[in-house]
């Protein structure tokens, strides 16, 4: 029996043109993506760190919602997997940056943590680059999962709570990008919306054997 989320998972060439670019999850993307060069603005303008948290809280909203409302309204694109991908490295970008201007000391502390996630977020997009000509946008189950943890981490870190909520995001981060990588590795040709390297293997099995299938000449 065919696994139900395979049918799910898109080709990136698949993608249907027919849906408009113009829709409510792709709004909430764009609203993350200018947010978090807002937020940057904001830390210059010495914007209380409380204020500043409830604008990544904001921001962090954004993010949950636009691949619910995505499902829910079924309006995924590729386009909006790719803006979605964009919004999110910028977003996290931003927060590094911000973290480290007001929190430059800790963060340095914990800069082999850092270093290990930030390493394996950028061989992971090399990796897709070189393979696809595009970077990665699968939006696996693990990601999902790193999401919660960047949040939890993010707080503690504003909230002055403990430096262990970075260290398991950072963690989470580094298993994420060697999934997607491996993903990468197993799929000939790019998709969006891969829920893990299982459904990769699956993906690569199903399209073996319908090639295999195909009559000869």
């Amino acid at each position: 029996m065919p696994d139900p989320t395979i049918d799910k998972t898109r080709s990136a060439e698949d993608d249907p043109s027919r849906r408009s670019v113009f829709n409510v999850p792709n709004l909430f993307s764009a609203i993350r993506f200018v947010g978090s060069l807002v937020l940057i603005g904001l830390t210059w303008a010495k914007l209380g760190q409380t204020y500043l948290l409830a604008w990544i809280v904001f921001l962090l909203f954004t993010d949950w919602v636009d691949g619910k409302l995505a499902i829910m309204l079924k309006e995924q694109t590729k386009f909006g997997a790719k803006l979605d991908s964009v919004a999110d490295a910028t977003f996290y970008g931003s927060v590094l940056l911000v973290t480290f201007w007001l929190k430059g000391d800790f963060l340095r502390q914990e800069s082999p943590w850092l270093f290990a996630a930030l390493a394996a977020y950028a061989i992971n997009m090399l990796v897709a680059f070189a393979k696809f000509h595009r970077f990665a946008a699968y939006h696996t189950r693990s990601a999902k999962t790193g999401w919660l943890l960047f949040s939890i981490a993010i707080i503690a870190i504003f909230t002055d709570w403990s430096r262990w909520p970075l260290r398991v995001a950072a963690v989470g981060v580094l298993l994420t990008n060697l999934e997607e990588t491996a993903i990468t590795f197993v799929l000939r040709k790019p998709h969006v919306d891969v829920p893990s390297l299982y459904h990769a293997l699956r993906i690569r099995r199903e399209r073996k054997k319908t090639a295999d299938t195909l009559p000869l000449g």
